[in-house]
């Protein structure tokens, strides 16, 4: 007898975040379709957290798929030093003006972490090639997250994630996420080493690996103007956080210090090739406007700018600016509040649930335990309940979170809050 998928799979797959020896079996899907994925014994998922927040339109977008199609027909993949072609220029072109700040232009790589590399290289060289030599430390938010290469593990939150790297990691001085009582802290770090510092990197609006933590745009604007009085240039990492997510087109949007340098990635293509992005000012690239060879940016990817991934990007942008779809993301935000006063009313807010959150379409809380931390197993049984009702969630340690693809449907949404409701009240019980 043939072996499935699954045992398959076990015999020769190291999958990500995932413990080996403990491993569970994985779910073998054949297709995806809008708001699921579907397995090969035919059961439909409902993929509540966008295959790791990346699927906006839902899978199997026919649009998308015909413009990957055409594009791989005519152009799959050219180095990107010394050439050029339409769809990296028409991606730029018509991202630039859509970003929350003063952009000039855009650095392509292939994914959330590699994006980070860049800003990071980019912000330290710009301090180099103007011969400040003095600008090398950098700041970032405590419990961050920013990727998985060295440089995007060095800038995030010393963690389980990269304790067994820490050694080979650059120093970073950690700030607290901005909230009304710790500002003059975060001053005090900031006067001290702020003559030193090249850059400050940080998520506007939300941390996400870090626990869907959420904080206010008037304390990051307070936070953001002391640290632009030191001449620090500002990073931000707006791989989760754009194209929709928080309610707006980038979260950015709704702080009025902009970044210099603005990061890009999952949401970018709606889920459907790996695409990195890194945009700067005019300041920052007229760092590199010189005739000195050697202060070149020596930085590049294979599949820097591939053609097929730019034409899924712009496909994407197509379906995002449509009507239906903000007025999806609203509906999303709305529904997600209602839940909020389902879960009180079931009696569960602030017993079993806590510390309720909403931002855009992402909604978030914490099961009762006095330990918030990646490796806290108390959602697991939730996890493997709501796979036998037919939703898929990934919860980060004991925080639950919903953030579904812009196309998920009202009824669909109360099926999600109905169904886990009602495993929080057996839990509860």
């Amino acid at each position: 007898m043939e072996n499935s998928l699954s045992e398959r799979d076990k015999q020769v797959i190291w999958h990500p975040y995932t413990p080996q020896k403990y491993a569970a079996t994985p779910i073998s899907i054949a297709k995806g379709e809008g708001a699921y994925l579907i397995g090969t014994d035919g059961s439909r998922y409902l993929d509540c957290i966008s295959s790791w927040w990346v699927t906006l339109h839902g899978h199997g977008h026919p649009y998308i798929a015909e413009k990957i199609y055409r594009q791989a027909l005519q152009l799959e993949q050219v180095i990107f030093a010394g050439f050029t072609h339409e769809p990296a220029v028409k991606l730029a072109e018509r991202l630039i003006p859509l970003l929350p700040g003063s952009f000039s232009k855009i650095f392509y790589s292939d994914n959330g972490s590699t994006s980070v590399e860049v800003a990071i290289k980019m912000a330290v060289q710009f301090w180099w090639n103007n011969s400040v030599f003095n600008r090398t430390k950098i700041f970032a938010f405590r419990d961050a997250y920013h990727g998985d290469t060295f440089g995007a593990m060095s800038v995030s939150g010393k963690s389980i994630f990269n304790a067994a790297f820490e050694a080979y990691m650059f120093e970073v001085i950690y700030l607290d996420v901005p909230r009304e009582n710790n500002l003059e802290k975060n001053k005090e770090l900031i006067d001290e080493f702020g003559a030193e510092t090249a850059c400050f990197i940080y998520e506007p609006l939300l941390q996400g690996a870090g626990g869907m933590n959420m904080y206010e745009a008037a304390q990051m604007d307070l936070l953001l103007n002391y640290i632009r009085s030191k001449e620090i240039i500002c990073i931000s990492d707006e791989v989760l956080t754009g194209f929709g997510r928080t309610g707006s087109m980038f979260a950015g949007e709704k702080i009025q210090n902009k970044a210099d340098i603005i990061c890009l990635s999952k949401g970018l293509t709606g889920g459907t090739m790996a695409l990195g992005v890194t945009a700067c000012t005019a300041e920052i690239h007229e760092a590199y406007l010189t005739d000195d060879r050697s202060k070149t940016f020596f930085h590049g990817h294979s599949f820097t700018a591939n053609p097929i991934a730019c034409s899924a990007a712009l496909a994407s942008l197509d379906l995002l600016t449509e009507i239906s779809c903000q007025d999806q993301i609203k509906m999303i935000h709305r529904k997600h509040l209602e839940f909020g006063k389902k879960i009180s009313g079931a009696g569960l807010h602030e017993g079993l649930v806590q510390n309720f959150r909403v931002l855009g379409t992402i909604v978030a809380f914490e099961l009762n335990s006095t330990e918030k931390n990646y490796l806290n197993q108390s959602a697991a049984g939730l996890t493997s309940a709501a796979l036998e009702h037919f939703i898929f969630i990934r919860p980060l340690g004991n925080t639950i979170y919903l953030m579904p693809p812009f196309c998920i449907t009202s009824n669909e949404l109360d099926t999600v809050y109905d169904t886990l409701i009602g495993l929080l009240q057996k839990n509860a019980r």
